[in-house]
């Protein structure tokens, strides 16, 4: 048993309690974090558990900070995260720390893609909350035409510079890592992140399920009979997931 399986054990339950009384999660996402938790600190260390700790407490600050304009803006989940929610944003960060102690050879690509994953996942969480509420008129990722505010697949200045700042804060973990070479992890999982969070704008723009409103004519995720384009079974906690795991696919492969 390592050091840090105790504390693990204890402290993960105990940390998604507290989330759960302040309103953070509901009590579906609040057993959902403690095992994504468990696992970030129990084989992913304390640079793991302290990573997600970042990721967790800032994009819920966010969340709250942009609560009223978010939810006018019609997105599909509250700042109560799900299980969910946080499955699809942490799951596969959890994953990769599973697989740290289990391939000593290969640990600094497991916790680099463990990096990467969170990176993703703060990146995407920080350009929506701060580019719906500072990024002014937002573009298509694809045809960089005018978008609907709060629209999926839109992107703004403010926003994509807030996606640069999430995953460069999750990048500085690399600093206190001897597997993944200290200042150079860096960019790996900065890349990664960044990419991550392209990715699920791309997504968004193209095969996301969207509905129209009946009322605004603008697209929204809010689900309401067919979707209007996209796939109905890609929602926004798959696409989340597939963001995340390309980004520790991205920082996995650099790192390696």
């Amino acid at each position: 048993m390592n050091e840090t399986f105790l504390p693990a054990l204890i402290g993960a339950p105990l940390v998604a309690l507290a989330a759960w009384r302040v309103r953070a999660l509901t009590p579906s996402g609040a057993l959902a974090a403690a095992g994504v938790g468990f696992c970030h600190l129990a084989f992913g260390g304390w640079l793991g558990a302290g990573a997600l700790l970042a990721f967790f407490g800032t994009s819920t600050a966010l969340s709250k900070l942009g609560k009223r304009r978010k939810d006018a803006l019609g997105f599909e989940k509250s700042s109560h995260r799900d299980a969910l929610q946080v499955l699809a944003n942490g799951g596969v960060a959890a994953l990769c720390a599973c697989f740290v102690p289990l391939s000593p050879s290969n640990e600094g690509i497991w916790v680099a893609s463990m990096l990467g994953a969170l990176a993703a996942a703060n990146a995407d969480t920080w350009a929506t909350e701060l580019g719906s509420l500072f990024g002014g008129t937002p573009r298509k990722i694809t045809t960089l035409k005018p978008a609907a505010l709060g629209e999926s697949g839109a992107v703004s200045l403010a926003g994509t510079l807030a996606a640069l700042a999430g995953a460069a804060l999750i990048a500085t973990f690399a600093l206190i890592s001897p597997v993944i070479g200290g200042q150079g992890g860096i960019f790996p999982i900065l890349l990664g992140g960044f990419l991550g969070a392209l990715f699920d704008s791309l997504l968004g723009a193209t095969l996301q399920a969207q509905w129209r409103d009946p009322e605004t004519g603008r697209f929204t995720e809010q689900r309401s009979g067919k979707p209007a384009r996209g796939l109905s079974f890609l929602n926004n906690d798959a696409v989340n997931f597939l963001a995340t795991l390309f980004g520790a696919a991205v920082a996995g492969i650099i790192a390696r």
